[in-house]
């Protein structure tokens, strides 16, 4: 692909926000790859940001490779797998709008289910329901599918591990090492795809670095910005970019 001004400049953009997520500013990440799907085609979006965030894994692995619960991601890691999977057969095997419409529909309901957090906080569910094996395979199925999409699987596993009340750090390192193993799933689907050429792996590679300093920059920031207020203009953002996409997925069906 030969990309423009215009979309090199949304991709910087979506990098920098992806950078300051990872540093601290948590969830807003949720925007970046909508945000370059409405100026690309959805699949692209994804691949182009997949490197992306493997490198940032990579450091975040390493800071928490003493913090996380174990029993968990044995529940929903093999549930991922599922959920990537089902990615994988939907992406090659419908039309792009198709995608785009899933991707725009997925982003907003992730933008409503962050409005609510953020207004009522979460729900509270018993801490060990019965069939907790089903419910965590469950919710990473649900966690694999969404972040194979639109990279957007915070609300599946919100909804299974927060109730559980572990401390920050565990909590942090659990969801740091379940989707570290989701974005490995993922790269070889999309290379099966035939999304990875020399032209996407350079410009995905070119921006790693500002990914690097995006996110040591948001470990800085965070002790001086309100997270609640940085997160509610990233919310409404994704909201209005949601609707963009859905409207043309909807565009690109009727042509």
């Amino acid at each position: 692909m030969t990309p423009d001004l215009t979309f090199l400049i949304v991709l910087t953009i979506s990098v920098t926000i992806l950078g300051l997520s990872k540093g601290g500013f948590a969830g807003i990440g949720m925007v970046s790859t909508p945000l370059v799907a409405a100026f690309s085609d959805p699949l692209t979006a994804v691949a182009l940001m997949l490197p992306i965030m493997i490198v940032q894994d990579v450091v975040a692995v390493y800071l928490y490779r003493f913090e996380f619960d174990k029993s968990l991601l044995i529940k929903m890691i093999p549930g991922g797998v599922l959920g990537v999977f089902a990615a994988y057969l939907l992406a090659s095997s419908v039309p792009e709008w198709v995608i785009k419409a899933a991707l725009g529909g997925v982003s907003l309901l992730f933008s409503i289910w962050q409005a609510v957090l953020m207004a009522r906080g979460m729900p509270e569910i018993p801490a060990k329901p019965r069939h907790d094996t089903l419910l965590g395979v469950a919710a990473g199925a649900a966690g694999g599918f969404a972040s194979a999409i639109a990279h957007v699987g915070s609300p599946p596993f919100q909804i299974y591990v927060m109730p559980k009340h572990l401390r920050k750090e565990i909590y942090v390192g659990t969801s740091v090492m379940f989707f570290a193993a989701l974005n490995l799933m993922k790269l070889p689907s999309f290379a099966a795809l035939g999304f990875y050429n020399r032209e996407t792996v350079h410009l995905s590679l070119f921006f790693i670095p500002l990914a690097v300093v995006s996110s040591w920059a948001g470990s800085r920031l965070v002790r001086y910005v309100d997270p609640r207020a940085f997160n509610l203009i990233i919310t409404l953002i994704l909201f209005f970019v949601s609707f963009v996409l859905i409207w043309q997925a909807y565009i690109d069906a009727v042509a």
